[in-house]
């Protein structure tokens, strides 16, 4: 276990989300390894917490696809395979697909104008070197549209599986050569949803998703001959 885990205090949550918090972005720093075995006591004792907040944190973790509690073996860190990237991906390329067609028909020139500054203010996340302030930016350009949809349901679902997204989002944008690409697909989403463009804005996101799946199996292939 890595010597640099320390605890991630915000007065403002509850202890088992910091704990959750910590342990969340020590998995995707790669500070913590998947198949790294994560004991409630050694955990407990290295934050200088009780075992509650650590054990509400794993199950936590759990829901996102970042641990896994195995039989007769306990938590661990979660490894990531083509199989399950690929389930999430799929599904998450249907829904983008369908909220995109939604928004379309949907989105008002308050919102457009939101997405506007969204994409823009991703571009300029790009410039800095924060994985995570890049990641978000992503999620809150994409949250526009989901917003723009207009449908509830359809937003619950994409909300809960951007969480099990999140992990192989950060993957994709560790690799910068990826940004120019990723600049241009936003600025055709946009502007495919701004002429209402409903066929051709649908491919763009079919593409945007799909070249992500590509990219990250490459690097869990690369991840596996490492190992």
């Amino acid at each position: 276990m890595t010597d640099e885990l320390e605890l991630n205090m915000n007065a403002y949550l509850p202890l088992r989300d910091v704990v959750f918090n910590t342990l969340r972005e020590a998995i995707l720093k790669g500070e913590l390894k998947p198949g790294e075995r994560l004991m409630e006591l050694q955990l407990a004792a290295k934050l200088g917490v009780s075992r509650t907040p650590i054990r509400e944190a794993i199950r936590m973790l759990e829901q996102e696809g970042l641990a896994v509690t195995l039989p007769r073996k306990g938590a661990e860190v979660a490894k990531m395979t083509e199989k399950d990237m690929e389930d999430v991906l799929v599904i998450r390329a249907a829904l983008d697909q369908l909220a995109v067609e939604l928004a379309c028909d949907a989105i008002t020139e308050e919102q457009l104008r939101k997405l506007q500054s969204a994409g823009k203010n991703f571009e300029n996340s790009l410039k800095t070197d924060d994985l995570k302030k890049i990641a978000q930016a992503d999620v809150e350009f994409h949250e526009v549209i989901y917003e723009a949809a207009g449908n509830t349901k359809l937003v619950t679902m994409l909300n809960n599986l951007r969480e099990q997204m999140y992990r192989y989002r950060i993957e994709y944008l560790k690799d910068d050569s990826k940004y120019p690409e990723l600049i241009r697909e936003h600025q055709a989403i946009m502007e495919g949803i701004r002429t209402k463009d409903k066929k051709h804005v649908s491919e763009v996101m079919k593409k945007h998703v799909l070249n992500q799946a590509v990219a990250i199996k490459n690097m869990i292939r690369e991840q596996d001959v490492d190992v």
